[in-house]
């Protein structure tokens, strides 16, 4: 393997259909508090809302310096995120080499090339989202790798990677100051810029006017096959119609379906249409896009439900695989919810609990897969306090005059059973990839693998994220449960903090996820007319013949 042959996977929609070999894993390496444990003789967790999460490390050096990582390879890095990195540096070490093969100040990873002097120009592989810094340039090591930040680093790291199988070959780090691997960079780039240009036409394409209550059938194929894009076309469809209309689809004959979703919340906005472009996804004014790879053996099955109380018209299209995936390939899966706790005991889940603040994302039991990632819409509503703040809408830090902020929450993944997840963060904010939310005024963006395409000035009213996970996808062999912290309760003091996920995973063919269906009760909840726009996103209103 090359290192250009690493950097492919950064943009590789098609290969997440297809299980992870046995043995390979993923996680997160971060600055979480550490006084969140485990206690394997109680089988309970201690201090798990513990929220120090700047500085923590897997232990300290006599120099001062902090160990961010260690791992034994074969593996790589995918994913460098940090809210404030700064002038102490990050040294890289290479199985046990007294030297680090990278000793540079921490924020030149994300702003320079090592021993370069230009800045660095790869924009869409080291993006800066509302104060976050990112940077997805492949960090491959065989054997041991272990990553420590000096004294005046900063605060506040990610490193996110996957260790593969034993035996596995990985390039060396060094190709990638090589000419190839810098040509490969540059490509890469502009691919990830490039994204959502699919210069396909439809294959298939359906219109249909739905009435209160009616489902149609926009998609029926049989035989083997794959979806390599769904779009929709929203022309007179309002933000309310976008939460009503459901979409389900069936794979394989199957009576459950693995996709259900509300069309707005599917494709990554809320309330109604909220401007964004990713790699997998993306919602442009006239058209939404999924192209998440979606194969199929023994045909599909795409319906609407019009779950409202309006009759709206419909536009899909889909482009198909122009070849039959291989055999064994995993089933596409995404299925809205409010928290789904499955069989977990809620009382742990709630204040006093021992699991609080955990709030359930994706549950996966009994099934091989990959997690991809997540839409989350969060309705964060407060009464204006009548004291005027020292600055801003609200104040600042100890400074406020309501404490409205919702995204403190770590994101915590456990994988095939861990008693304590792999995958530990920082921070809601800091898992989509910015920083520092809680102080407005908040910025929109969108980039390859996330985005925040909706959220007021001030933060109060209704936010639309999502993160994506493409070279980074979680692998599972028999079990997933992924949660959010979530330290709101759906009302509190003043206000209400409602949640709605979409994950989006793939799973092992011939088996279903569990979850139930959608309510219509629970579509509403938290709606406002005054809220949320009424006109559609287009003034050319959408009609089926």
């Amino acid at each position: 393997m090359k290192y250009a042959d690493l950097i492919k996977r950064l943009s590789d929609l098609r290969a997440l259909a297809f299980a992870a070999p046995d043995g390979e894993r993923g996680g997160c390496m971060s600055s979480y508090d550490r006084a969140s444990r485990y206690d394997p003789e109680t089988d309970t967790y201690e201090n798990w809302g513990a929220n120090e999460d700047g500085s923590g490390c897997i232990r300290r050096l006599s120099d001062g310096s902090i160990v961010a990582f260690e791992c034994e390879g074969p593996g790589v890095i995918w994913r460098v995120w940090s809210a404030l990195p700064e002038q102490g540096h990050m040294r890289i070490y290479f199985d046990d080499a007294p030297e680090p093969a990278v000793d540079v100040p921490f924020i030149d990873w994300f702003e320079k090339q090592p021993g370069d002097v230009p800045p660095l120009n790869l924009p869409e592989l080291s993006a800066k989202l509302s104060r976050g810094r990112n940077s997805f340039i492949p960090i491959p090591f065989s054997g041991r790798c272990r990553i420590e930040l000096a004294p005046g680093w900063g605060m506040y790291y990610h490193f996110t990677y996957t260790r593969f199988p034993d035996g596995t070959p990985v390039p060396d780090y060094a190709e990638r100051f090589g000419r190839e691997g810098m040509i490969a960079l540059a490509e890469a780039d502009r691919r990830l810029y490039r994204r959502g240009e699919t210069g396909r036409r439809a294959d298939r394409a359906a219109c249909r006017r739905l009435s209160p209550g009616e489902t149609a059938q926009m998609l029926s194929l049989s035989g083997a096959g794959a979806i390599e894009e769904c779009a929709l076309r929203p022309r007179g469809l309002n933000a309310k119609a976008l939460r009503t209309l459901v979409m389900r689809i069936y794979w394989d004959g199957r009576e459950r379906p693995a996709v259900e979703a509300p069309l707005g919340d599917f494709f990554g906005g809320a309330p109604g249409y909220a401007h964004y472009r990713c790699l997998p996804m993306s919602m442009e004014s006239e058209r939404f896009s999924c192209r998440f790879f979606m194969p199929f053996e023994n045909g599909c099955r795409v319906e609407i439900e019009n779950m409202g109380g309006e009759e709206a018209s419909v536009e899909m299209e889909f482009a198909l695989a122009r070849e039959c995936p291989e055999r064994g390939s995993l089933r596409f899966h995404a299925k809205w919810h409010r928290g789904y706790f499955g069989s977990l005991d809620r009382k742990r889940f709630a204040p006093g609990g021992d699991r609080w603040p955990d709030w359930p994302l994706l549950l996966v039991y009994g099934a091989r897969g990959r997690f991809l990632g997540v839409h989350l819409h969060i309705v964060n509503e407060w009464e204006r306090p009548a004291q005027r703040p020292s600055s801003w809408w609200y104040g600042a830090w100890d400074q406020k005059t309501v404490d409205w902020w919702w995204g403190e929450g770590d994101e915590k993944f456990f994988v095939d059973g861990e008693a304590f997840p792999s995958t530990f963060g920082t921070g809601s904010e800091d898992y989509i990839g910015y920083a520092w939310a809680a102080e407005p005024p908040f910025a929109l963006f969108d980039s390859a693998f996330a985005c925040m395409n909706a959220m007021p000035l001030d933060g109060n009213g209704h936010t639309s994220v999502s993160r994506f996970h493409v070279a980074d996808a979680v692998p599972f062999t028999n079990r997933f449960e992924g949660f959010i912290e979530k330290y709101k309760e759906d009302e509190w003091s003043g206000g209400r903090c409602l949640y709605a996920a979409t994950p989006y995973w793939m799973q092992e063919a011939g088996t279903d996820d569990g979850y139930p269906p959608v309510r219509r009760d629970d579509l509403l909840r938290g709606w406002t007319e005054r809220d949320v726009p009424s006109a559609s996103i287009s003034s050319e209103s959408g009609g089926c013949e």
